[in-house]
Order: C-alpha cells, then sequence, then structure tokens
C-alpha cells in the first residue's frame, strides 16, 4: 500500500496497531487499512466498541478538570496515543496556562503526531516509551525537563493496561512509578473490563486484538482496584467510566455499555 507522508518510515502499515485502531474508533484519520480492517471486525464482535473509546475519552476530559481544579499542574500521560480533539494540554493549559505535560507513547505515529500538534509548546512534550519501561520514562530529559517529582503529578494511564498482561508485572510497574510521587499526587486508570460484559463479545474482542503486538487482557473491577495499592481512591471509586462524576445523570445511564472501568487514587502524604 501506498505509504501516506505523514507515516514514519520505521512502521509495518500492514500490521494494525491498537493506537491507530483507537483512532479510528473516534473518528480520526491517522490509521492505515489493515488498522480500518481490525477496528471494523472489532465493531463487528463488539458493536460498542466506538461508544466505548469515546466515554473513555470523556472520562479523560472529566478527570484532568478535575485535577485542574485541585491544583494539579504536571500531567504524565502513558499511553497517550494518537492526539484527537480534547488532549490533556489542550484542557489543562486552557485553565492552567503554566501547567505541564509529559505524553508518553509506544507507537511512532502517535508521537510523530504528537511532535506536530505541540510544535512550539514549551509546556509540553511527546517521548517515545514504553509503559513497561517506568524507569526509563522517570529519567528521560524530556520528563525530568518539565516534571518536578517533588512537586504533585498527576500519572494518567487511560485505556492501557489491558494491553499489558499479567506476565509483564503492570503492579510492579505502578509501584515504580508511585515510588517517584510527592504527596498530593494523583493517578488515573482505566482499562478495558470484564465485569457485565457478555463472554462471547470478550473471546471475540481477544481473537481480533491477536493480530496486533498488544493482545488484550481485560480485568475485573476487584483486579483494577488492587493497583490502586498506595493510594487513596476518589469518590465514587472504580466505576465504569461514564459514572465517574457524569456532567448529567443521564449521562451515566447504561453504563457498563462503555466497557471500561475507571477511577482515580490521592497519594497521601
Amino acid at each position: 500500500m501506498q505509504r501516506p507522508d505523514w507515516a514514519p518510515d520505521d512502521i509495518d502499515v500492514e500490521r494494525p496497531s491498537v493506537a491507530r485502531m483507537y483512532d479510528y474508533y473516534l473518528g480520526g484519520s491517522h490509521n492505515f487499512a489493515a488498522d480500518r480492517v481490525a477496528a471494523r471486525a472489532m465493531v463487528e464482535a463488539v458493536p460498542d466498541a466506538p461508544l466505548m473509546a469515546q466515554a473513555n475519552r470523556a472520562f479523560l476530559r472529566r478527570v484532568v478538570q478535575y485535577l485542574g481544579d485541585s491544583g494539579i499542574r504536571q500531567f504524565l500521560d502513558i499511553g497517550s496515543g494518537i492526539p484527537t480533539v480534547g488532549n490533556v494540554h489542550e484542557i489543562a493549559q486552557r485553565a492552567a496556562p503554566d501547567a505541564r505535560v509529559v505524553y508518553i507513547d509506544v507507537d511512532p505515529v502517535a508521537v510523530a503526531h504528537s511532535q506536530e500538534i505541540l510544535a512550539g509548546n514549551r509546556n509540553a512534550a511527546v517521548v517515545r516509551e514504553d509503559l513497561r519501561r517506568p524507569a526509563a520514562i522517570l529519567r528521560h530529559p524530556e520528563v525530568t525537563r518539565l516534571i518536578d517529582f517533588s512537586q504533585p503529578v498527576a500519572v494518567m494511564v487511560v485505556a492501557v493496561l489491558h494491553f499489558i498482561p499479567h506476565a509483564d508485572h503492570p503492579e510492579e510497574t505502578l509501584r515504580t512509578l508511585r515510588a517517584a510521587l510527592a504527596p498530593g499526587s494523583h493517578l488515573v486508570l482505566s482499562q478495558a473490563g470484564e465485569d457485565g460484559r457478555r463472554r462471547a463479545e470478550q473471546v471475540e474482542a481477544e481473537r481480533v486484538y491477536r493480530r496486533t503486538d498488544n493482545p488484550l487482557c481485560i480485568r475485573s473491577r476487584a483486579e483494577l482496584t488492587a493497583f490502586f495499592d498506595g493510594f487513596t481512591l476518589v469518590d465514587p471509586g472504580v466505576v465504569w467510566v461514564p459514572q465517574w462524576r457524569p456532567e448529567t445523570p443521564e449521562s451515566a445511564e447504561d453504563a457498563e455499555r462503555a466497557g471500561f472501568l475507571g477511577g482515580v487514587g490521592r497519594l497521601d502524604g
């Protein structure tokens, strides 16, 4: 297939990417034919897939607004994906122009497009790195340039953990990140949840994502809650993402259709 001008040279355009599939669900244009084929197969298996992506994106927006209102001015968004409308830096810097944001993603398209969007923004940067290498993230020059870990930081791992299998010990990754944080910091997590979903849909979704480099690892509410070890959960705790501080009661109806569980934890002194 013809490689678009914006596509980095070091990617396989014939292999689906979870970041580019997510971009497709959100109506983005930074995806290839292989991504669209896989994403359409996912929508056929789980018709709510686009709704799930949109609900998760809305959760991210509400969380960033909440954190900004709580005085957080530093954001480390790990697994940030391909930028779409309503990015963390747009929301945070609209309320507080001095807010600092570092995006982390392993997908080269996500990084390249983020670099384009962030050009000229001295308080935001993007780094190509993997969540499974937390020490490398914490010591990266762009991270240490913008993030002062002696002050509160919001670490966001949104719609990523379901691509991290148990064998990669995500709890150890989160423990490493927590150890770097000052009191008053927050951890934001969301991931595909198994509670309330039909097993047939889960099996088919897992089959689709085996085409990518990141097969699915769907978890229960209890498993996601355990990842907040050391943090105090902010009300309402770990819930379906539309139920996390909804803007209207109606927006939280049929919340389990969103498929994503999410929550926010605060690191107390």
